[in-house]
């Protein structure tokens, strides 16, 4: 096959239009396209009166070497790379016959998932520990937090079977480098499980909390039908480490299971067990993450502003943002897992804190966009022995965010609503006291306050003044982006994980052999796609290791 790239065509071309369009760039004959698809569509909106739409396609041709021949050395024309999913390798139907430990996942978030799922179909019958519950029970308790205040600890929007991810946009593109086409492994599975299938070729594919709760489960099916076991509400309370080795687990129950090789796929909120295996001597450091607040504005605002005349295009959808400012101070302030025509959600998953995040559902049609606004901090800034240098704890970033999200539980009123305040008061140093024309969505509800009264602000001073001169700049590229009734939601806290459980090339942990940190509680990502990516590489390495032992 051949690929064509960087065929543009207007927003509102013929549905027929595209057949004729490649036939003219390659100039050939209509009869010598005997067929093509669609592998990638996006836009371009920078003119926003003449938005084009940007194609991707592979075509089968009967004269494909002549046309390659002719377009030698134009990079938009070339054969279409094999993106097809090559496994490492595959265990006998008798490896486990003996003693040999089954292999251990921790977490059932998105990396959990496609780890387990490639385990599973390299038939090394992975055993996944989650410490929430299953997805719809799961579901159920995060309600109790949005409609009644009270929160389980371990059943909400970051523990439980699908991860945080199962309540965010359902974002299913990454920026990262993926020469192996990883990324199209992930969208495959996930339209195997239920997904539509526009997510293979749209630019910015998305899902939403109600579709991929209904996937997440059709994916744990597959991995149990191919000899795989989830096992819920199981916490890790210990590790097993000997001579520099990981031989098991404990579970909060007190039962213990042997295992020589161990994922850890946390998600970046499992404080506990992040606290726990620094106890066991695991090598970790502090990383770099971003605090900051949700800020909401009418979708339809954000649609005119980035489409013009074609705000509310069926093909466009409700349009996203993405904005970074460098403030005076030297701080980086940039918009974070905007999520169109969603809801601010309640995200904490500790009692007497409050924690805020962003969903969409897959039609992304509720009133408000919103997004994090928030700004990068250092290990430096959130060190906690008062040293102006040397090393500084991997615990000390959990503690700097329970100490935001505790004054953020207190500014609220103490019964998990969120403090917030007019975009057009926090400007000016205000107090808010009534809202205006945009009513925020955060559940179970919005108390009015001074975010940045003295002494007793919800963010560092440095965030308050670096977001508080981001703002204005803001609306130079989205006309009426600090409209004064535009409402701010705190605190954004987990962005991502505080820490990084290092490991080396072989993705095991740099000081305990057969431990493999993966995702973003790990910091080796950040989003759906990303932590699938990265589980399937762990998966990988861990089958290499695995399987090793059937060489000669």
């Amino acid at each position: 096959m051949l690929r064509l790239t960087e065929l543009r065509l207007p927003l509102n071309h013929a549905d027929d239009a595209l057949r004729p369009a490649i036939v003219a760039r390659l100039g050939i004959n209509d009869a010598d396209l005997t067929a093509f698809t669609v592998f990638k569509r996006s836009y371009d909106a920078r003119k926003k009166s003449a938005v084009v739409l940007i194609y991707t396609v592979d075509c089968t041709l009967a004269n494909e070497a002549a046309v390659l021949t002719r377009f030698s050395g134009d990079p938009h024309v070339r054969p279409t790379p094999d993106t097809s999913y090559h496994f490492v390798g595959h265990a006998p139907v008798d490896f486990f016959g003996g003693e040999r430990p089954r292999p251990l996942v921790i977490g059932f978030g998105p990396c959990g998932i496609f780890a387990a799922l490639i385990l599973a179909q390299m038939g090394l019958r992975p055993i996944v520990l989650e410490r929430g519950k299953e997805v719809r029970e799961r579901t159920k308790d995060t309600w109790g937090l949005w409609r009644q205040s009270v929160l389980n600890p371990e059943s909400n929007v970051q523990f439980g079977e699908g991860g945080a991810g199962t309540f965010s946009d359902g974002k299913l593109w990454s920026q990262i480098s993926d020469p192996r086409h990883l990324t199209r492994k992930v969208l495959q599975e996930f339209v195997k499980a239920g997904a539509p299938e526009e997510i293979l070729f749209v630019s910015k594919p998305h899902i939403g909390t109600f579709r991929l709760v209904s996937m997440v489960e059709k994916m744990r099916a597959d991995i149990e039908a191919l000899g795989g076991e989830i096992r819920f509400q199981q916490r890790v309370t210990d590790v097993r480490i000997e001579d520099g080795h990981i031989r098991g687990v404990t579970l909060a129950s007190g039962e213990e299971l042997r295992s020589d090789h161990v994922v850890l796929a946390l998600g970046h909120s499992a404080r506990d067990t992040f606290t726990m295996l620094h106890e066991r001597g695991v090598y970790m450091e502090a990383k770099p993450f971003s605090i900051g607040y949700r800020i909401e504005h009418p979708q339809g605002l954000i649609d005119r502003a980035r489409f013009g005349p074609n705000a509310g295009n069926e093909i466009l959808g409700a349009a996203d943002y993405k904005l970074v400012h460098h403030a005076s101070n030297g701080r980086a302030v940039y918009s974070f897992c905007m999520c169109p025509g969603g809801t601010v959600v309640a995200a904490t998953s500790e009692p007497g804190r409050v924690v805020t995040n962003g969903m969409s559902q897959y039609s992304r049609n509720e009133r408000n966009a919103n997004a994090g606004i928030v700004v990068g901090i250092s290990p430096q800034d959130y060190r906690q022995d008062g040293l102006a240098e040397g090393p500084v704890s991997p615990l000390d970033g959990m503690a700097f965010q329970r100490f935001w999200e505790s004054r953020a539980y207190e500014l609220g009123g103490g019964n998990y609503e969120a403090p917030g305040q007019l975009v057009g008061d926090f400007i000016k140093g205000r107090p808010s006291t009534a809202l205006g024309s945009v009513q925020p969505s955060y559940k179970p509800g919005v108390h009015l306050t001074d975010l940045a009264q003295p002494g007793k602000g919800s963010l560092p001073d440095y965030a308050l003044a670096a977001i508080r001169e981001a703002l204005p700049a803001f609306e130079k590229q989205i006309k009426g982006f600090s409209m004064p009734d535009a409402v701010l939601t705190g605190v954004e806290t987990r962005t991502s994980s505080p820490l990084r459980i290092t490991r080396g090339k072989d993705f095991q942990s740099l000081n305990v052999k057969g431990l493999y940190p993966a995702g973003e509680g790990a910091g080796y990502a950040g989003g759906i796609m990303s932590a699938g990516v990265d589980g399937i590489e762990v998966a990988e390495a861990l089958g290499r290791e695995m399987l090793s032992a059937l060489s000669p």
